[in-house]
């Protein structure tokens, strides 16, 4: 085949040759366009007989066997284009399951932490579904996982516990449910908001909109303060203190009243003052409300709107905030010598 394909490709390449010399001169040179026949012909060979070793070579390469399972090769080409569709199949998964929680599950259920746990289940599925089509699709047997599983296992036992428990850690959150998706929660003794839930590690925005990536055995292993897990109502408390000598009564009208007059405090719970304790600069009040929080920035709003008002209705009652005072006394046998420096 190659030996014809060359013969013919050699005739019509004379008879280029030939059509140029008739055009370009009058006398054309027979043992010219002899060489130029014979020299064209073997670069023609030449080439076809590489492009065929190439050929084969990548075919030797693509049908390589790595592992033989159940009498079925697996071979570098099966591995890529499984390696191929999974990654299709992971980025699809992630497509479909966003786009079922938006459209469909959304429209049932309203509360985002259980919309998020069924869209994070519902990629799981999809990639698993897909993952094994991709393996059926490359003709790799599934009896293969039976060797990856036991490479895995070495590869747990050489240092991979940790991924594995934050995985499984992350499983029992979305089944369990003690954090959800919205809920604000406190991270060394910063307030934050649950973004997300993932397979490693949970993602949480701060007050200042920094991210804090909390592995998920944290949230197991140690004590976690939600502030929402049931309900978005909190109370909170501000603290004032007050110059000794005040009168006690109109402290406790002046802090129930800016309490009670401030819109975002929760009405059909009262709110309270403690006399916490008679410090050293000041006698400490503290006023209890409730409120409900939808945003980060909401709890320190309303705590700087209610000490705006006891702020103004001190002023205006004439009493005095206290601050930090010392009283120095010295006590000497003989008077202090005091001596002007000229």
């Amino acid at each position: 085949m190659v030996s014809r394909f060359t013969n013919i490709l050699s005739e019509y390449t004379s008879k280029y040759y030939l059509a140029i010399g008739a055009l370009s001169s009058s006398v054309v040179c027979p043992a010219l366009l002899l060489a130029a026949k014979k020299k064209t012909k073997k670069a023609v060979k030449k080439a076809l007989e590489e492009s065929t070793s190439f050929h084969d070579v990548a075919s030797t390469v693509w049908n390589f066997p790595l592992v033989v399972v159940d009498s079925s090769p697996v071979t570098i080409g099966k591995i890529i284009v499984g390696i191929a569709l999974i990654v299709f199949g992971f980025f699809f998964s992630k497509y479909l399951s966003r786009k079922i929680a938006r459209n469909v599950i959304r429209r049932f259920i309203h509360d985002k932490g259980a919309v998020a746990t069924l869209e994070t289940f519902s990629f799981y599925i999809f990639l698993s579904i897909l993952t094994v089509f991709a393996f059926n699709v490359a003709n790799v047997p599934l009896s293969v996982f039976t060797f990856i599983g036991g490479a895995l296992a070495i590869g747990i036992g050489f240092g991979s516990q940790n991924i594995v428990n934050n995985f499984f850690s992350g499983l029992i959150l979305m089944m369990e449910r003690p954090l959800r998706v919205g809920d604000f929660v406190e991270v060394d003794n910063a307030l934050g908001i649950v973004e997300s839930i993932g397979m490693r590690s949970t993602l949480i925005r701060s007050v200042g909109n920094k991210h804090i990536i909390v592995p998920n055995s944290s949230f197991l292993e140690k004590a976690v303060v939600n502030l929402t897990h049931d309900t978005n109502k909190i109370r909170v408390a501000i603290t004032i203190g007050f110059a000794y000598g005040s009168p006690v009564q109109l402290i406790q009208e002046i802090l129930l009243r800016a309490a009670e007059e401030e819109p975002k405090v929760i009405k059909n719970h009262k709110p309270f003052v403690i006399f916490r304790d008679f410090g050293s600069d000041a006698l400490t009040f503290e006023v209890h409300f409730w409120i409900r929080i939808g945003q980060l920035m909401d709890k320190d709003v309303i705590e700087s709107n209610l000490r705006f008002r006891v702020n103004e209705y001190v002023n205006q009652a004439g009493l005095v905030i206290a601050f930090p005072q010392r009283d120095i006394h010295l006590h000497q046998s003989q008077p202090i010598s005091v001596k002007m420096a000229s």
